[in-house]
């Protein structure tokens, strides 16, 4: 099989083409039709808009269905301050319970991955840095908030002065001490926050990542309000499959 990467096929004209037992990560599939073909066997997680199969958008289909299986997601799209207390309160109850049966496991199961995925206490890791990137960093305005564990998402450019260490192997309770101190500061944001900082944006310019100008508040706490809740149920399904 060919390993193929950072392609761009804007623009192009497929046809007759097979993709079969391939594995795509990251980038994007936008603005694109596709005719009399077959999809069997198809396994997507992503975010979906104006997705028509057969003249039906399932986008809406599929968040529907999210949240009658869980209805706590609900809440992680709140609009006001107490909407992003209540939805983090949420969150660290949940990964309290999710830690509780991680702890139950041999610190080596915690480091180990499940199929391609990240191990348990590389989850966490990759929770500390998009909280340092979206509320360190773009909300408080610190230029290079970053831990050395911090673990950027696979298919990250990479960036000078921000730590990428995907083979370190902390222990857990070290990995528990970062983790607790940027849940920390996610908690201290949201408790002072009101609706005229949630209605703000925030410019960041300086050397490092994100680089954003006028980017909404609200749409930084909702990115990690996104991982977080995303990640906790990865979690979930790979501790489910270790302990099998």
């Amino acid at each position: 099989m060919a390993d193929r990467r950072e392609h761009d096929l804007s623009g192009e004209v497929l046809r007759d083409v097979v993709v079969r037992g391939a594995d795509l990560r990251g980038g994007g599939i936008a603005d694109c039709r596709l005719r009399g073909v077959d999809l069997w066997n198809l396994e997507i997680h992503g975010e979906l808009q104006n997705v028509v199969i057969n003249g039906v958008d399932i986008a809406p289909l599929v968040e529907a269905e999210l949240n009658r299986r869980d209805p706590e997601r609900t809440a992680m799209r709140p609009e006001t301050p107490d909407g992003f207390r209540r939805a983090w309160e949420i969150l660290e109850r949940r990964w309290a319970e999710t830690l509780q049966r991680a702890r139950a496991m041999t610190e080596a199961r915690l480091h180990e991955p499940v199929g391609d995925e990240w191990s348990f206490i590389q989850t966490l890791r990759h929770l500390c840095f998009a909280t340092d990137a979206w509320v360190g960093r773009m909300v408080l305005g610190d230029p290079s908030p970053w831990h050395p564990l911090d673990l950027p998402w696979d298919e990250a450019p990479g960036w000078e002065g921000i730590p990428w260490d995907r083979d370190a192997r902390p222990s857990l309770d070290e990995v528990l001490v970062l983790r607790a101190g940027r849940q920390a500061m996610v908690r201290e944001v949201v408790e002072r926050l009101t609706q005229e900082q949630l209605d703000d944006t925030v410019t960041r310019t300086e050397p490092g990542w994100p680089q954003l100008e006028d980017f909404p508040v609200r749409e930084c706490l909702l990115i990690v309000l996104n991982e977080e809740w995303e990640h906790r149920s990865y979690a979930e399904r790979d501790l489910a499959a270790l302990d099998d």
